[in-house]
Order: C-alpha cells, then structure tokens, then sequence
C-alpha cells in the first residue's frame, strides 16, 4: 500500500466521510474523518505529505494494506461514524 496506484485515489469519493485503514489481516489500524475523502487521504501518500502521522504512528505506512471509506452528508455525521468506529475497533493507532 506505500506504492499506492494513483488510479486507487483518484476513485476515492470526494465528499465528506470516514476512511478506515487495515492492516494485511483485515483489522482496522486507524479511522479518520475528513470534508473531502480524496484530498484528505491523498495527503497521507504524497511527498511532504503528513509526514507527522506516520512519525507518530511509528510503522503505520508499513502495516497499510487496505483503505475502505464511507460517504456521510456532513462533516458532524462523518465526526459521530468516526467516533462510533473507534470506540467499536479500537486501532492501534488512533
């Protein structure tokens, strides 16, 4: 997943919602929220990108296998799903 195909990101939605990171085994590593799914994950893979959140998340990049979004209507629907899945899932690096 750190050589992610342009084409995986540019089929990301563009409105608000939540993306889930997994690992290899299927296992929700991370969740996170955004105004716009494309440009926010995007940020995570390009160069310069959020380079603070893989420091922070240690070998975050590494585990990355898969990402899964969900579209919401608003960014305070999209703030409760992320709530919701990271109590539920519990990643390892939220």
């Amino acid at each position: 997943m750190a050589q992610l195909a342009a084409d995986f990101l540019d089929r990301i939605p563009t409105e608000p919602g939540v993306y889930i990171m997994k690992d290899a085994a299927g296992k929700v590593i991370y969740v996170g929220k955004a105004k716009n799914l494309r440009t926010r994950v995007r940020q995570y893979f390009r160069p310069g990108g959020d380079e603070r959140f893989f420091v922070a998340a240690g070998f975050l990049g590494k585990l990355l296998a898969d990402i899964e979004t969900v579209v919401v209507t608003d960014e305070k629907e999209a703030l409760l799903l992320e709530n919701h899945l990271v109590k539920r899932h519990q990643p390892k690096f939220n």
